[in-house]
């Protein structure tokens, strides 16, 4: 018996990594169509499903007094059929195009959203120049989703994040102000809309003379020009001027809140304040000291509270742009948030006040400030891989009212940002005697741990 031969393996060679290619965020061609809609376009050639993103500048705080959350039922009426087709017909031939279509309203305005394979751009277009051109709002749509509405909202009080973030808003905002109150209305403003309502925000603000369209993606084969001249160019409406916004103004005085949930395993946190938005020449720096603080697992805040002392699956600092004006008027959100266990609430808020104060004090190190900018800056490109990355960015530009370039210049500045001026951005976005500190917890235990830290007066709402 002979032994059987000894299997041999050959290995290849280890693919190497290529010299990375030159990168910029897409430049877009700006033009404006008869009826005076601005457009934005971006051709993404191998990008065969195409996005296209509509800004309508309808604020919220525009809504009418008491009828918080018209703007929201206004936007997801405006798919529930149009002067051509009703709600089941519109759905339908949406499907037939393997289209999708969303719409939200934030404080800056109204957004529409359309993603659809490039050969069914023309067909798709049309009907999303119906919704907008000649939504219908019947009465009984209009009352399901004011229903579908009323039904959301105690999950969402519920929910300890979307509490806390309701808390904050109260607590940073003047009670007159929009911003201090739900985006999406409350049980009481909601509850009073009806179609009459949803028409009258629409006529008052919703025109393509005040509006953008963004369109990305493939065009080979597509002429876009006629394309959008057809559809989006038969959308007729006022020439009015929007509404002007007013200035924002918020309380940021060291201070807790406490939203009383009895029995809570948990406390939720959000610690915030306003800041500069991105119009400031510290927004670069800022978003680069934020992400060292909180952005990543490897963060400061994380390897505290949740490497070193286990008080947390994680906690992140972030800065939310509420509106964005060039005229100076507008604001970000910048804020820490997360959730410990109910014991731990009292020692892991003076750790977390102890990051932000050893951060004044020593300064981040420059081996963080390299590893943000290469998870900001070095990933740009995944992060873009898609038409609709692309369009929502373009969008978001043109809502905050930034110039076309101001992507790709933000990436070009935050590389260059040093350890020295990302530090200086982050301790002025987050200095420890001007905090607004919410915790949706059990009051009975974590009151007084809490008091004797010495943050802030501490104040105690029902949940």
């Amino acid at each position: 018996m002979t032994d059987a031969a000894t299997p041999t393996m050959t290995f290849h060679p280890q693919p190497q990594a290529g010299q990375p290619k030159p990168w910029a965020f897409p430049a877009p061609v700006r033009g404006r169509l008869g009826n005076g809609l601005t457009l934005l376009r971006a051709d993404r050639p191998g990008q065969q499903v195409v996005a296209v993103e509509i800004n309508l500048v309808a604020p919220l705080e525009s809504e009418p007094e008491g009828l918080d959350g018209v703007a929201t039922i206004m936007a997801r009426a405006l798919s529930e059929g149009t002067d051509k087709h009703d709600a089941e017909e519109f759905a339908a031939e949406l499907e037939r195009c393997g289209a999708t279509l969303d719409a939200h309203a934030d404080h800056s305005g109204v957004r529409v959203s359309l993603e659809v394979p490039a050969s069914r751009l023309t067909r798709a277009l049309g009907l999303l120049a119906d919704a907008l051109r000649a939504p219908a709002f019947p009465d009984g749509e209009v009352e399901r989703l004011v229903r579908n509405r009323l039904d959301e909202i105690p999950h969402e009080l519920a929910n300890p994040g979307r509490r806390a973030a309701m808390a904050l808003s109260k607590e940073l905002f003047p009670a007159t102000a929009r911003m201090s109150r739900p985006r999406q209305g409350t049980q009481e403003t909601v509850a009073r809309i009806d179609a009459a309502a949803v028409r009258a925000f629409y006529e008052a603000h919703v025109r393509p003379g005040t509006a953008t369209a963004v369109v990305v993606g493939d065009f080979a084969g597509v002429d876009l020009d006629a394309a959008l001249e057809e559809t989006l160019g038969a959308w007729a409406g006022s020439t009015a001027e929007p509404v002007a916004a007013s200035p924002i103004v918020a309380d940021d005085t060291g201070r807790v809140v406490i939203v009383d949930r009895p029995g809570a395993v948990q406390t939720q946190l959000l610690i915030g304040r306003i800041g500069p938005d991105r119009h400031d020449r510290v927004w670069p720096a800022q978003v680069l000291g934020t992400y060292c603080l909180g952005g990543t697992l490897t963060s400061r805040l994380d390897r505290v509270l949740r490497e070193e002392k286990g008080y947390t699956y994680g906690v992140r600092s972030f800065g939310q742009v509420l509106r964005s004006s060039a005229d100076g008027t507008g604001a970000a959100m910048l804020a820490i948030s997360g959730s410990v266990d109910t014991a731990s609430t009292g020692p892991a808020l003076e750790d977390l006040w102890k990051v932000l104060r050893t951060l004044a004090e020593e300064g981040l190190t420059d081996a963080e400030r390299d590893v943000a900018v290469q998870n900001l800056v070095g990933v740009a490109p995944l992060k873009y891989e898609t038409a609709a990355a692309v369009a929502g960015t373009l969008a978001d530009q043109v809502e905050q009212e930034l110039p076309d370039d101001f992507q790709a210049q933000l990436y070009r500045r935050m590389a260059e940002t040093g350890t020295v001026e990302a530090t200086a951005a982050a301790v002025s976005a987050f200095p420890v005697d001007r905090l607004v500190t919410v915790l949706v917890g059990d009051a009975a235990q974590i009151a007084e741990p809490v008091r004797k830290l010495g943050i802030g007066e501490v104040s105690v709402v029902k949940g």
